[in-house]
C-alpha cells in the first residue's frame, strides 16, 4: 500500500497549539468552556490518546486541531500551517488532507465498500488509481474480499474498519479518531487499537486518539489527559 504522506514537521512536532481556548453558549444561557488556555505538543508519526470523561473537552480538541471548529482565542500549527490564520478555502483544502474516523461510522448505506471507501476523492485530482488504492486500503484492514459488500452486511467492528479504510484514502499524514471503538464491545475494540497502532507504526502517519476509557489510552504510544477543558499537567 502507498504509504502516507507525512505531516510535514518541526523539530519532530506535528500540531502545536498554543494557548488555545473554546467556549460554547448553551440553550439555557449559560457556557460551556470546551478549552481554556491549552499548550499542547504532538509528535510526528506517533500515536497519542486523549483520554478525559464525557463533557471533558477532548472531542472539542479534535474537532479544533482538524478544523471542523476553530477557536476563540490561540494558534494551532499543524506542521509549517497556522490553521488558525487560513481562509474558508484554504480551510477546505487543509481539512482535505486529514483522515477522520468518529464513533458513528457514517458509512453511506446504498454504496459498496469499495465506493465507501472512495467517496472522499470524488471530485478530486489524484496520481493514484482510486478503485486500487480503495482494494489496497480494504485488504489491510482485513477486509480485502468483501468489497461489493454493503455496509449492512457487515458487523459494527467491519463497519469501523471501512472506516478506517476511507479515512486513508488520500494518504493523510494526520489522522483524527474521536472515540473510535466507543461502540464496539472489548473484543472488537481491542482488534480496531491494533489495527490503528500498525498503520501508525507501518506508515509513520501521525494519529491523535480521543476515548473516555484509559485501558484503551493505555494502547498509545503517548497519553494526556483533559478535564474541563484543561490539559493534566502530570507528563505521560
Amino acid at each position: 500500500m502507498t504509504p502516507s504522506a507525512p505531516t510535514p514537521v518541526r523539530d519532530g512536532v506535528a500540531v502545536s497549539l498554543r494557548s488555545v481556548s473554546k467556549t460554547y453558549r448553551l440553550g439555557d444561557g449559560s457556557t460551556l468552556t470546551a478549552a481554556d488556555g491549552i499548550d499542547l505538543d504532538l509528535g510526528a508519526g506517533r500515536f497519542t490518546a486523549v483520554v478525559g470523561p464525557s463533557g471533558s473537552g477532548k472531542s472539542t480538541l479534535l474537532h479544533l486541531i482538524g478544523a471542523i471548529d476553530e477557536p476563540d482565542s490561540g494558534t494551532i500549527t499543524v506542521g509549517e500551517q497556522e490553521v488558525t490564520s487560513l481562509g474558508r478555502r484554504a480551510l477546505a483544502d487543509y481539512r482535505s488532507t486529514i483522515g477522520f474516523v468518529f464513533q458513528q461510522f457514517h458509512l453511506i448505506p446504498a454504496l459498496t465498500l469499495l465506493d465507501n471507501v472512495i467517496a472522499p476523492l470524488v471530485g478530486r485530482r489524484v496520481a493514484f488509481d482510486r478503485h486500487e488504492r480503495a482494494r489496497e486500503l480494504l485488504e489491510a484492514v482485513g477486509l480485502g474480499d468483501r468489497h461489493a459488500s454493503l455496509p449492512s452486511q457487515l458487523s459494527g467492528g467491519q463497519q469501523q474498519r471501512v472506516a478506517i479504510a476511507r479515512a486513508l484514502v488520500a494518504g493523510p499524514g494526520l489522522l483524527l479518531a474521536d472515540e473510535p471503538t466507543g461502540n464496539l464491545d472489548s473484543h472488537t475494540a481491542g482488534e480496531i487499537l491494533a489495527l490503528l497502532a500498525n498503520l501508525q507504526r507501518t506508515h509513520g502517519t501521525t494519529v491523535v486518539m480521543a476515548t473516555h476509557d484509559p485501558s484503551v489510552a493505555d494502547r498509545a504510544d503517548r497519553v494526556v489527559a483533559i478535564r474541563d477543558g484543561r490539559l493534566d499537567p502530570a507528563p505521560a
